[in-house]
C-alpha cells in the first residue's frame, strides 16, 4: 500500500503534502487502497449496581421473662448477668454470649441508614435487606477475630 506522494485532492483539487491519509480540506480519502471503515459504537447497557452489603451485629437482644413471659430488650452489655424484669420485676439470669441462642431475636442498626433494625434469630448468618433504605446487610453473630501478621 503506497502512500500518498503529495498533490492536488482528487475531489476538491486543493494542494495536498506527501503521507497523508485524508484531505485537509474536504476529508477525502487520499489513497485509492485504503477504504472506508465505520466504527460501531456499541448498544450502551448500563451496568447492574453492585449490591454493597455491609456487616451488622448484633447490639442487644429480646428474652422472655420465665415468670411473667413479657418480652425484654437487653443490651448485650448485659449477657451473663442478673437482670431484673422491667414488668414483675423478678430477677433473671441472662445467658452468656456464648448461649444467647436461647434470644428470640436481636436488633442492630442499619450499618446504612442508621434505623433501627428488629431481626429474628434464624437470620444471623445470611444477607438481608433493611425495611428502611433497602440496603443490603451481612448479618454476622459477632466481628471477626483480628488476624495476626
Amino acid at each position: 500500500m503506497p502512500a500518498w506522494p503529495g498533490g492536488p485532492c482528487p475531489r476538491c483539487g486543493e494542494d495536498m503534502p506527501a503521507n497523508l491519509v485524508h484531505c485537509q480540506t474536504c476529508r477525502e480519502l487520499l489513497n485509492d487502497d485504503l477504504e472506508h471503515d465505520t466504527v460501531e459504537i456499541p448498544a450502551f447497557h448500563p451496568l447492574k449496581e453492585l449490591a454493597v452489603r455491609i456487616d451488622a451485629f448484633p447490639i442487644g437482644f429480646y428474652f422472655q421473662c420465665p415468670d411473667c413471659s413479657k418480652e425484654l430488650r437487653v443490651h448485650k452489655k448485659y449477657l451473663g448477668k442478673q437482670v431484673s424484669c422491667n414488668f414483675c420485676q423478678s430477677t433473671i439470669q441472662l445467658p452468656d454470649e456464648s448461649r444467647s441462642h436461647v434470644a428470640s431475636a436481636f436488633y442492630t442498626k442499619c450499618p446504612h441508614c442508621k434505623e433501627e433494625l428488629r431481626i429474628a434469630r434464624k437470620y444471623l448468618g445470611s444477607v438481608a435487606a433493611c425495611k428502611f433504605c433497602k440496603g443490603h446487610i451481612q448479618l454476622l453473630e459477632k466481628p471477626a477475630d483480628p488476624v495476626d501478621s
